[in-house]
């Protein structure tokens, strides 16, 4: 099964010019002038001619030497990676010890029931002076176009006493599923879930009759139209 995301990435690479010199040749020696015929003799000697200063050969300056270079501005840092949210990507489900409730609930006010359990759930644990191990989960165990039946479920390392009504401990569930992300409110589910069966039917994939929502971030203190959920669709 493949694995449908999409992957931008940005590269920079940088190559810096290297400087070469190139030496001048050294200049060749004139020959030697033959001896000038001995001239007569003359009451006035001439006055010998005064020899040329040679200029001092200009000392040479590598190009990281330069004004210019030296005020050349660092390139921009490279982009980050940036991956899209997994769709359909192979999961495998580990089981977690969990403490959970069940409900049931209609579809006008799905998200408020599911707050509620979450709720009772979480004033349970902080009651017992126990911390969640893990993210909250809902285990949808039947739908029709009236409503639903779920669990609630949180993850924790010991087991929890003095349960309330319609609580236990049990297990997540486990085994391969898909992974599917969801970000935004909860009304806006039926987007995800639509998006989800094209994706099962293009592939010919055949799901169980039970899917999984992960709240990746906390759904007492999050704005609803920032929710993040990992939705898990167990295969069979």
């Amino acid at each position: 099964m493949n694995r449908i995301s999409t992957l931008r990435a940005a590269l920079v690479a940088l190559l810096p010019l290297a400087a070469i010199a190139l030496a001048s040749p050294a200049p060749a020696q004139s020959p030697a002038a033959s001896p000038a015929p001995a001239a007569s003799p003359s009451p006035t000697p001439a006055p010998a001619p005064s020899a040329t200063p040679v200029p001092p050969p200009a000392e040479t300056k590598s190009p990281a030497d330069s004004p210019a270079a030296s005020q050349t501005p660092a390139p921009p840092p490279a982009a980050p990676v940036q991956t899209a949210d997994p769709f359909g990507e192979p999961f495998t489900l580990e089981p977690k010890k969990v403490v959970m409730l069940k409900g049931t609930a209609n579809w006008d006010s799905a998200f408020d029931a599911l707050i509620e359990a979450f709720k009772q759930l979480t004033a349970l644990l902080d009651k017992g002076g126990i911390k969640a191990s893990g993210n909250p989960m809902i285990v949808y165990t039947s739908t029709d176009d009236t409503g639903f039946t779920f669990i609630a479920e949180i993850p924790v390392d010991q087991d929890v006493k003095n349960l309330g009504k319609n609580m236990s401990m049990g297990n997540s569930p486990d085994g391969k599923a898909l992974k599917f992300v969801h970000r935004g409110s909860y009304d806006n589910m039926d987007n995800t879930y639509e998006a989800i069966t094209n994706h099962l039917d293009d592939k010919k994939l055949e799901a169980k009759d039970t899917f999984i929502e992960e709240y990746i971030t906390d759904p007492l203190k999050t704005a609803e139209d920032k929710l993040v959920i990992n939705v898990y669709v167990p295969l069979k």
